[in-house]
């Protein structure tokens, strides 16, 4: 994998994309989708369970890695289409975050942790990715570049 990837998302939205085979990002928006390529990591963190509920899940919900393609749009009913990227997912365990924050390179010795997260996407370093995949006792399969 040449980049890493948080983005964030509700456990209900991430697992319909697990079930769909892909990933969205911001609300659908397609120039986040741009800057990763195919066989980039990918690790979903879900603050909560389900969009607009404060339920305090605080989890990796998802890590996987890009397929080949571009950005598509999808139909998700009422006329919203939001641009996806295809993942090829792997079999892990949902994991909370509050047992790795010291060990995490982006969040260790920060009190505002949480505050990148915000972002919705961003870049992750190898080391965290490997330490998320760890924990959620991930088993990736290969992906074709």
């Amino acid at each position: 994998m040449s980049a890493h990837w948080i983005a964030v998302a509700s456990a209900e939205h991430v697992r319909r994309g697990r079930h769909g085979g892909f990933m969205q990002v911001n609300h659908g928006k397609a120039a986040p989708l741009r800057r990763i390529k195919p066989g980039d990591g990918i690790v979903y963190y879900s603050p909560t369970t389900i969009f607009g509920e404060k339920d305090g899940l605080q989890a990796f919900t998802a890590i996987g890695a890009v397929r080949q393609g571009e950005p598509y749009q999808g139909e998700m009913g009422g006329g919203f289409t939001p641009f996806r990227r295809d993942v090829a997912w792997a079999m892990a365990e949902e994991t909370a975050i509050k047992p790795l924050l010291d060990r995490l390179e982006f969040t260790a010795g920060k009190s505002n942790w949480g505050y990148q997260l915000r972002l919705g996407l961003f870049e992750l370093s190898a080391h965290d990715f490997s330490l998320i995949a760890e924990a959620m006792g991930a088993k990736m399969a290969a992906v074709e570049n």
